[in-house]
């Protein structure tokens, strides 16, 4: 019998020349990404590297099968075996985040996002109406109910963290589809600490009074105190709503408990499945009984049809997290983290926080003369992959930006650990410090163009492929 080592490179290589017969530059830039990958030293605090069987359970027979509809109860006939990849990877997120009702559908973070937005406004909003019109269903309304009832959905208000302090697009801002769904207002963080300041949180709340109030980030460096955000929900009667996209690997892993652990607080809780979960790219919704009906109509409220092949590879995923060695993968994330945070501390970096309790950390580029986009720019020319990001009350806005997000769970993945995030943090500091804005073609600054001798660049490129180059990506893999 083959090797598992043996097993998996036959598979890519037997699946390769399958795709190379069709679309030879297809298959060719597959080939590509994975060597890119693997000499990069990627820091996107976003990504990582999903197993090579969580991968393989994307490309299969399920691909070809409509699903709409939940586990028993679907509008197309003959979908026992999708019925039983969806029902295993909910078991498996019931059990890995102890929630009591899990829907595996949605094909994205936004999408999961926005599952959770309308289960809320259906029980909150929708019901409300049918009840006093004395109607089972929608299409029971009058036109004046239903005219009504449109009216009432489109004014509710939403409550999150501002985009600057750390918060995420969906949460209700004008670009993203939920802007236009909700009155929305942010709250931010101390601007000193830059942490969040739940007094603030509290009086925001009081005053507003959202329907929806909404926990979680993409670039805040800190922990988060969810029993404190329910308590301010509750006073004001709103529904308390978690997006820990970002942070689901370290609730799966048991890094964050008690207080900092989303799900025994929040109503409903919404996540990706990859990130620091190391799972396909796709969404999840956790929630509790109250809600699970409303959730259960995601398709065809706000999804299409369900993705049987991504929900095969979400179950392959969650099953591996549910091992004890993911534990230990989540304690490493958060301790790469701090011994990045801390190198470039030591280096004269400006961290937003000071610092980090989680997988992300946020750097402030002005210290060094440069604006997020000339630093990301710089980095990536130098092999070091990361994303700039605005920091709070950014001068230069979301696009040019002020600051880089740097991450550790795909490097975590590889097998890096602390002394190499020290290696990682000079490498960093050396190519900031040495870069200069540019100039536009008349002598004006510019945002976005920098200077940085070749040679440096160069030297930098090749000590972070090195670095990495000790540490094997998907080293079972063989494309010969």
């Amino acid at each position: 019998m083959p090797s598992s080592s043996n097993a998996e490179s036959t598979a890519f290589r037997s699946a390769l020349e399958v795709i190379r017969a069709v679309e030879p530059r297809v298959a060719d830039a597959i080939g590509a990404e994975l060597a890119d990958q693997r000499e990069s030293l990627k820091l996107i605090a976003s990504e990582n590297y999903a197993s090579p069987a969580t991968l393989l359970a994307m490309g299969n027979w399920f691909s070809d099968k409509y699903a709409e509809g939940t586990v028993g109860r679907r509008f197309y006939a003959g979908c026992q075996n999708v019925d039983t990849v969806e029902a295993l990877a909910a078991e498996h997120a019931r059990e890995l985040f102890g929630a009591a009702h899990a829907y595996v559908q949605p094909h994205s973070g936004i999408d999961a996002n926005l599952v959770a937005f309308w289960a809320i406004l259906a029980d909150r909003v929708e019901a409300p109406a049918l009840k006093r019109a004395q109607a089972r269903h929608v299409n029971d309304l009058t036109e004046a109910d239903w005219f009504t009832l449109r009216r009432e959905l489109g004014n509710q208000r939403m409550l999150g963290m501002s985009l600057d302090a750390g918060g995420h697009l969906t949460h209700g801002f004008r670009p993203n589809i939920s802007g236009k769904m909700f009155d929305q207002r942010s709250y931010g963080t101390d601007p000193t600490t830059g942490l969040v300041d739940y007094d603030k949180v509290a009086e925001a709340a009081r005053e507003f009074k959202p329907l929806i109030l909404v926990g979680g980030y993409s670039a805040y460096p800190r922990k988060v105190n969810f029993r404190i955000l329910r308590e301010i929900a509750d006073e004001v009667g709103a529904t308390f709503m978690v997006d820990m996209a970002h942070f689901a690997g370290l609730v799966a892993g048991k890094v964050f408990t008690g207080d900092f652990d989303p799900v025994p607080h929040a109503h409903i809780v919404t996540t990706t499945t990859h990130k620091s979960l190391r799972g396909p790219r796709g969404g999840m919704v956790l929630c509790g009984p109250e809600l699970a009906e409303q959730v259960d109509r995601g398709c065809p409220m706000v999804l299409g049809g369900p993705l049987p092949h991504v929900m095969a590879a979400k179950a392959v995923a969650l099953a591996e997290a549910r091992r004890p060695d993911f534990a230990d993968y989540a304690q490493r994330i958060v301790a790469n983290s701090q011994a990045l945070a801390e190198g470039l501390l030591r280096r004269g970096a400006t961290l937003v926080t000071g610092g980090t309790d989680n997988h992300l950390v946020l750097i402030d580029v002005t210290g060094y003369g440069l604006t997020g986009r000339q630093a990301e720019q710089a980095l990536l020319d130098s092999g070091i992959v990361t994303n700039r990001n605005a920091v709070p009350q950014d001068p230069n806005g979301a696009w040019y930006t002020s600051g880089v997000r740097i991450g550790t769970p795909a490097l975590t993945t590889r097998g890096l650990g602390t002394d190499q995030m020290d290696e990682t943090a000079e490498l960093i500091h050396t190519v900031l410090s040495q870069t200069r804005p540019g100039s536009n073609a008349d002598g004006t600054p510019s945002k976005a163009k920098y200077t940085l001798e070749p040679a440096v660049s160069e030297r930098i490129a090749k000590q972070a492929s090195d670095l990495v180059a000790g540490f094997p990506l998907y080293p079972t893999v063989d494309l010969g």
